[in-house]
């Protein structure tokens, strides 16, 4: 009874500590989003930002279309160099992806991405019956990779318009952070764009208020079934620097870690699983401080584990050691005491 109470303090703890680490998130993810599109006259002269930053990317889905974006995005940038008839393959937007999803994987969808923030922001409205996941999650969660490899790679790359160039698929005819971002705030402010308004249009608004509807139900639909900047740094959860660890000797398999991921991840199996956005929940809710994060090589753990295991192995032998010392101890007394009793009873029976 008193461990069990022991135990439901420290959840309460944690529980106690778990707003302040996501305000301090929200924080990072609002910072971000205003030095990220801090080009304010963007959206005074209703423009798009055409300067030398423009040729950078940032980590996250940030419109290029946004008038106040002041770099570009990976995903669009990748679908530009694919689709272009001049060149068919970019070191820098590869080496760019593959440097952030090495260093720091998914902590880009967590901590980085403004549409991640919006959807973050949209779940918070009080809305009665909220879920994790859609039905059929198991499934659609692979739909992403889908949506990567046909609307971000191959289709641009494979299929040509009349000018000889590919379209950027992904950005054209799904992604809904483009419509909130980009076509929105340009249509508003450019009467020749909203008489250009048809049916594409339509489609993405749709797309954007079905994620914007599901947004407030669901925990981030769009980062868990439909992104592929999320599949890509996904791919590199498990190897990326920054990771997650479970200390196997504090884990009392609670499962406070899983209740507390809205990315629904058995953390205590795989902490770093291709669907973990490093938001933290479930680090401050562990209520015996057994995950830990930071930045580490790939295997360390498993190195980690090995010389705890073998400091362990050590204890164990030395703590057998001394017990069987002990046990020695006591049977040379018992001996001596047999041995003393026995000589007594002797000398009584000659007497």
């Amino acid at each position: 009874m008193k461990e069990k109470r022991h135990l439901s303090e420290k959840t309460a703890e944690k529980t106690s500590r778990a707003k302040p680490a996501g305000r301090f998130r929200l924080l990072v993810q609002a910072a971000w989003f205003a030095v990220t599109n801090g080009y304010a006259a963007g959206f005074l002269e209703k423009r798009i930002y055409t300067g030398k930053l423009k040729r950078l990317c940032v980590p996250g889905l940030n419109c290029y279309s946004c008038p106040g974006a002041l770099a570009s995005c990976p995903i669009g940038s990748l679908q530009a160099v694919l689709s272009s008839s001049e060149f068919t393959f970019s070191c820098y937007v590869l080496g760019f992806l593959m440097l952030f999803g090495t260093v720091l994987g998914r902590l880009v969808c967590g901590w980085l991405c403004p549409f991640g923030l919006f959807q973050d922001l949209l779940h918070k409205i009080p809305f009665p019956g909220k879920r994790k996941n859609l039905p059929g999650h198991r499934f659609l969660r692979q739909l992403k990779y889908v949506i990567l490899v046909l609307f971000v790679i191959l289709l641009p790359s494979a299929v040509a318009g009349i000018t000889g160039n590919g379209e950027p698929w992904f950005c054209k005819y799904i992604c809904p952070s483009g419509t909130l971002m980009g076509g929105i705030p340009l249509a508003l402010g450019n009467p020749l764009l909203r008489s250009a308004i048809g049916t594409l249009f339509s489609w993405k608004m749709f797309l954007l208020i079905l994620t914007v509807v599901l947004s407030v139900k669901y925990y981030r639909p769009f980062c868990k079934y439909v992104c592929p900047l999320g599949a890509i740094y996904g791919l590199f959860n498990p190897v990326a620097l920054y990771r997650l660890q479970v200390d196997e000797n504090k884990c009392i398999g609670c499962k406070s870690c899983q209740r507390a991921c809205k990315m629904d991840i058995k953390v205590w199996e795989k902490p770093n699983s291709a669907e973990c956005i490093r938001c933290g929940d479930c680090r401050t809710a562990c209520p015996t401080g057994a995950l830990t994060s930071g930045f580490r090589l790939h295997g360390q753990e498993e190195k980690e584990r090995r010389a705890a295991g073998q400091e362990k192995t050590r204890e164990e032998q030395s703590n057998r050691f001394m017990e069987a010392e002990r046990a020695e101890k006591l049977l040379r007394k018992y001996s001596a005491a047999c041995q003393k009793a026995g000589w007594e009873d002797s000398r009584r029976m000659r007497k």
